[in-house]
């Protein structure tokens, strides 16, 4: 983690840290060079539906299920027009969505 990201921290619907551009190994081969944020997720156990995560507006997948590691790392192509977003849907008709905001974030 240490190569993508400096102490990214979340707090308050923002995330900050700084980022440390990715120029060469599986990431930028896979999704160009640029800027990525490596998160872990927490299951709370809420009872939850289906949880979904990503960047909004996405360049290109959009949000996505999190797997069973609850792990992600995430492309930021804007920082300050892009959010990070969690959505949480109880599977029925209720669906939470939350924006965190990204500006606080330095690229390196």
């Amino acid at each position: 983690m240490s190569s993508l990201q400096t102490s990214v921290a979340v707090a308050d619907n923002a995330i900050t840290g700084t980022l440390h551009k990715v120029t060469s190994g599986a990431l930028a081969r896979d999704w160009g060079e640029g800027y990525f944020m490596a998160l872990g997720f927490t299951d709370n156990d809420d009872g939850a539906g289906e949880i979904t995560v990503g960047m909004w507006p996405s360049q290109g997948t959009g949000l996505l299920p999190l797997d069973e590691d609850m792990d992600g790392v995430f492309k930021v192509t804007d920082k300050d027009a892009q959010k990070f977003r969690t959505q949480v849907s109880d599977g029925v008709s209720n669906t939470r969505v939350t924006d965190y905001d990204l500006s606080g974030l330095t690229l390196d």
